[in-house]
């Protein structure tokens, strides 16, 4: 069979752009044997699915870019599109201002199993390698399969464990698409020898003020027996690339420091409004929420498919777009995903 389109990937991305296609053959391969792989470990399994504060400042990429999407298919738009469809995501800034979580992340799944039901799926499938002839050849671990059109949405290198791989990327230089630097990111951070002092606090988590580059974060700063980690070091990770970035431990007037935090300190000579460090490195792509980096979007066009190469596209993180913690990489796999189609 030569289906009018294939899908690389079951995940957020691919999944919303399937349920916006009718009266077409689909096939959709992902190398887990359930859909939604990701969606089902996000949030602490409730899915952080958008944000309250959506913004194009929310994001590393082309701004313009970015933005042409998210004006046509908003928080708003997919918050109406997941409540039109049974599931209910609720506001809790707990972890990040703005941040809405749905009751479960089953609901989400659940909810693209029946509106891709009259898709062919092919679970548990590797992708080895793509050919381009009349149509697409997906060579995979279980046989060739052939179609039309060809949509990537496979994701990025985080998440190895479950189905993360560069086989996005590979596709996309075969057919002589740049791949910008990829990076793990949202990502805790190791450290130098100054502040082996954060291990002695491993499992304190204290509020912070980072400023990177020309971004500040505000938010937890978690200390690990690696170094450190939590929503703001997450969002710092993001932005960091190489030397140093400062953090305030007293980021407003009510700021409290615990009596671990100050014991640990007392010897050391910090300045805790302006603390000055530099990581050793990062915990990598087994620990990083997303890829940073990827397909370079200036050699798409405004459907998403490749200026290079006719009935190919591309959408989701394997795009050189990433987003802050706190529901904004799901925002842009939904209107990517949506986008391509509307």
């Amino acid at each position: 069979m030569i289906y009018d389109i294939i899908i690389i990937g079951a995940g957020a991305s691919g999944l919303m752009c399937a349920s916006q296609i009718k009266n077409k053959s689909i096939c959709i391969i992902d190398s887990n044997p359930k859909i939604g792989a990701k969606i089902k470990i996000s949030g602490g399994a409730k899915c952080n699915i958008t944000n309250k504060i959506m913004g194009i400042d929310k994001f590393l990429g082309d701004s313009n870019f970015i933005k042409s999407y998210l004006e046509r298919f908003n928080e708003k738009d997919l918050l109406e599109f997941l409540n039109t469809n049974g599931v209910y995501p609720n506001l809790n800034p707990k972890i990040v201002k703005g941040t809405y979580f749905c009751n479960s992340s089953s609901d989400v799944i659940n909810m693209f199993t029946k509106l891709t039901s009259h898709c062919k799926f092919r679970l548990s499938t590797k992708v080895l390698d793509v050919e381009y002839g009349d149509n697409y050849i997906i060579q995979t671990d279980k046989g060739d399969i052939e179609g039309k059109k060809l949509i990537v949405a496979s994701g990025g290198l985080s998440y190895a464990s479950i189905g993360g791989s560069d086989i996005g990327f590979k596709i996309a230089e075969k057919f002589g698409h740049t791949i910008n630097r990829l990076d793990p990111a949202l990502v805790g951070f190791t450290v130098q020898k100054d502040q082996f002092w954060f291990k002695e606090l491993s499992g304190l988590s204290v509020d912070v003020k980072i400023k990177v580059l020309d971004k500040t974060v505000v938010g937890k700063m978690l200390f690990t027996h690696k170094g450190c980690s939590g929503p703001a070091i997450l969002t710092t990770s993001l932005y960091w690339k190489k030397g140093n970035f400062s953090i305030d431990f007293l980021p407003n007037k009510d700021s409290y420091l615990p009596k671990r935090f100050k014991q640990q300190i007392k010897d050391l000579d910090i300045d805790l409004r302006n603390y000055i460090m530099a990581p050793a490195g990062n915990f990598g792509y087994t620990k990083a929420e997303v890829t940073k980096g990827g397909i370079s979007t200036k050699e798409v066009n405004n459907n998403f498919e490749s200026k290079l190469q006719k009935n190919l596209y591309f959408i989701g993180e394997v795009l050189d777009v990433t987003g802050e913690l706190g529901g904004y990489n799901f925002q842009w796999a939904f209107s990517s995903g949506y986008c391509i189609n509307n």
